[in-house]
């Protein structure tokens, strides 16, 4: 009993620390690498081979102890973001979105911005009328591309000074995370959407390392980079069945809390496999896992991606509950671990 409690607990250690690491490595779609080299390093670590794919995919393949089938788990890496659109003439940074943030939120975030040379610039994403003693809409003007922009932490008095600065359009504009693990055992953070799940898959890894345990059969683990601008799942390794391991919503006419691990029926693109999800619900069942089927209204996935681009292969879609997706986003350690319980059943590890 106590050897199964130390690892639980070494397992959660493991999960918080890839998480904060994972979340402090600014990663919008695109703009990948150090993400990705991060994820990299702690799968070697572990003694896992890996591979990059063309696209910056990272690819896992764990051999399984069965032969005649072959599986695959995803999870997204690339976040959320801003790039440099153009310099005003007072030296601000007009900005266009990579994916889809929600621009109101980000009134008064600082942000770091990345030039091709490699320099790195902070600074502070605000409203053209930020001013509640200047402006007479400052409250009322809309948060949108066309009236937000991004205050350089540098003395410049014009476009000139910024762009002899080496900051030009093309380049990313990263806002913080701002990343909180309550006592209560809540993490707040941007990009939890799908940095939370990478973490489980790396999680995953680590128990297999940890315990000598391997899935059933050959399963590739891939942390995509473009999911967020939704072509992420588009060149996965072949597979029969693929489970992209995901954020589950929260929200109007949903059932899934942040306690728990959301099992996906359907989304924008229509319904998951039948069998597959089936599967899942009854593993959650026998396994006493808690969890919820969803119906997801505004969402899309790897899976997704993957049957656009022809993929013959089951799919199905699970993830923690996450709050507020696409802003600032919150959920429960009960919701990681719900996740990790039911992607190790999947997997039959043993």
């Amino acid at each position: 009993m106590n050897d199964e409690k130390n690892l639980e607990q070494e397992q959660q250690a493991f999960l918080l620390d890839t998480l904060r690491a994972l979340l402090a490595q600014d990663s919008p779609s695109g703009f990948t690498a150090g993400a990705v080299e991060l994820a990299q390093k702690t799968a070697r670590d572990l003694g896992f081979e890996t591979r990059v794919t063309g696209k910056g995919n990272l690819v896992v393949k764990v051999p399984g102890r069965e032969t005649g089938r072959t599986v695959g788990l995803c999870a997204h890496v690339d976040t959320l973001g801003l790039m440099v659109r153009s310099v005003t003439d007072k030296g601000m940074l007009m900005v266009t979105r990579v994916g889809g943030p929600l621009m109101p939120t980000l009134d008064g975030e600082y942000c770091r911005i990345y030039t091709r040379e490699g320099k790195v610039y902070t600074g502070t994403v605000l409203s053209l009328s930020p001013a509640v003693h200047v402006q007479d809409d400052a409250a009322t003007r809309p948060r949108d591309e066309k009236n937000m922009a991004v205050r350089i932490d540098e003395k410049v008095r014009g476009k000139e000074d910024v762009l002899a600065l080496g900051i030009a359009p093309g380049d990313y504009v990263c806002y913080d995370p701002k990343t909180v693990v309550t006592d209560s055992g809540f993490v707040k953070s941007r990009f939890l959407d799908d940095k939370a799940s990478s973490a489980c898959l790396l999680t995953l890894l680590w128990r297999m390392h940890r315990t000598g345990a391997r899935p059933r059969f050959d399963t590739f683990f891939t942390l995509t980079v473009h999911e967020e601008v939704g072509h992420g799942g588009s060149t996965l390794p072949p597979v029969d069945e693929l489970l992209a391991v995901d954020m589950g919503c929260i929200g109007e006419d949903l059932t899934c809390t942040e306690y728990q691990v959301s099992i996906c029926a359907k989304d924008s693109g229509g319904p998951y496999d039948y069998g597959m999800v089936s599967r899942l619900v009854a593993l959650a069942k026998a396994g006493g896992v808690d969890y919820a089927v969803d119906v997801y209204p505004h969402y899309g996935s790897d899976v997704g991606a993957a049957w656009r681009s022809g993929m013959d292969a089951r799919g199905a879609l699970i993830g923690p509950g996450v709050h507020a997706s696409h802003g600032m986003e919150r959920t429960h350690l009960d919701g990681l671990n719900a996740t990790l319980r039911l992607a190790g059943l999947y997997l039959e590890l043993a």
